[in-house]
């Protein structure tokens, strides 16, 4: 069952729940609707309360299930822009049903982790999230990660005048619908996995930092012990593969950043 919370529940920050969710002063000033329609997967229902109330305030429509499978059903529904996607589960844990919904859509994926469990925040970014936040958390950031996450599959891909396609070695980037081909086969990709390949064929044989990848793939800042970016660019070496004679597309430079290797 799909749960749409009013906005007559009372968001308590004194709450010792509201804690777990977010620190940091609470301003619950309205800016404005965005017309994005966000799905929270959480089993916590009275976290869910405060959550929902609180990013209605910033203008997003958010509707709640309470478990695994159900999340699933939500996310595949396609009435939906994002998904929050809390790890702990019933029925179904965060990690199988992201996998499940992958399977079928490339629906945004902000995942929810425990504080410090960077185990989780790796599978989570292997199977597919587009990016994740340890709980507790700031409200400002998890709006931030959202709305980031948000703008990447909005943003036009085509500057005027530019060619729709990108192409190199057999890898070809359509930027008019966000589709991927490599030997003329379907690529699938999520939209950050897109963003992070695109990025590296544009600058092919130029070194990216770490810091300038984060930017323009995940829109926002790398911030210490940020695994994100590095789990996005092996995702994306993995589908894409080796050359039709085994070298390497990308190039990892330790401690600095990747590039694709201009074909020889």
């Amino acid at each position: 069952m799909t749960i749409s919370y009013p906005m007559s529940c009372t968001f308590n920050p004194a709450s010792p729940k509201a804690g777990y969710f977010f620190y940091g002063a609470l301003s619950m000033s309205t800016t404005g609707k965005t017309n994005a329609k966000l799905l929270l997967i959480d089993d916590d229902i009275e976290l869910c309360e405060l959550l929902v109330e609180y990013l209605a305030t910033e203008g997003f429509t958010v509707s709640a299930v309470h478990d695994g499978e159900a999340g699933v059903d939500a996310a595949l529904s396609g009435v939906h822009d994002l998904v929050l996607l809390d790890v702990t589960l019933p029925k179904l844990n965060g990690f199988d049903a992201l996998k499940q919904i992958r399977q079928q859509s490339d629906i945004p994926v902000l995942m929810l982790t425990a504080r410090g469990d960077d185990v989780d925040r790796i599978i989570g970014l292997e199977i597919g999230a587009d990016d994740y936040l340890p709980k507790p958390y700031n409200h400002r950031e998890l709006v931030a990660r959202i709305k980031a996450i948000l703008r990447r599959g909005r943003t036009p891909l085509i500057p005027e005048g530019t060619s729709r396609t990108l192409q190199i070695d057999d890898i070809a980037l359509n930027l008019a619908n966000r589709e991927a081909a490599i030997s003329g086969e379907p690529l699938e990709l999520t939209a950050t996995e897109f963003l992070v390949l695109k990025t590296l064929i544009e600058k092919a044989g130029e070194l990216i930092s770490r810091d300038d990848l984060t930017q323009i793939a995940l829109n926002r800042k790398l911030t210490l012990y940020d695994r994100a970016i590095d789990m996005h660019v092996s995702n994306v070496r993995k589908k894409i593969g080796t050359r039709p004679d085994g070298s390497p597309r990308i190039k990892t430079v330790r401690g600095s950043g990747y590039f694709y290797i201009l074909p020889g």
